[in-house]
């Protein structure tokens, strides 16, 4: 019912940035509550940050805190995901999620997700 398709990622040296997008498609994702995931090999698939449908409301993974910012144009059905200081350890498949009832970092609670974009940080 709801297509979510990210992009903007590739591959950046340490200490530089990148800006995701999630474009939604299908239901409109407007009314609902976003985040981003990430996943390295052989890593569990963590939380990273999340908005709430009217923007007001925010909520970061503790490593990414001061260095990624979420945000979101409603008007586009799209969600971005600003990452400043970049590390190598941000190296991960970013996953775009939409969550139709709940906030927070629990990623059961996410209904619909993206296929994922590569983010490469080189050292």
């Amino acid at each position: 019912q709801v297509l979510l398709v990210e992009s903007g990622g590739g591959l950046v040296q340490a200490g530089g940035s990148l800006r995701l997008s999630c474009a939604a498609s299908g239901r409109t994702a407007s009314m609902y509550n976003m985040g981003w995931f990430r996943q390295a090999p052989g890593k569990e698939r963590e939380f990273v940050a999340a908005i709430t449908w009217s923007s007001r409301g925010t909520l970061y993974a503790d490593s990414v805190k001061g260095r990624f910012t979420i945000s979101r144009d409603n008007a586009k059905n799209t969600v971005y995901l600003q990452m400043n200081s970049l590390k190598f350890e941000d190296t991960a498949v970013y996953y775009c999620a939409l969550d139709p009832r709940r906030f927070g970092s629990d990623r059961t609670w996410y209904d619909y997700w993206g296929q994922g974009t590569q983010v490469t940080v080189s050292s």
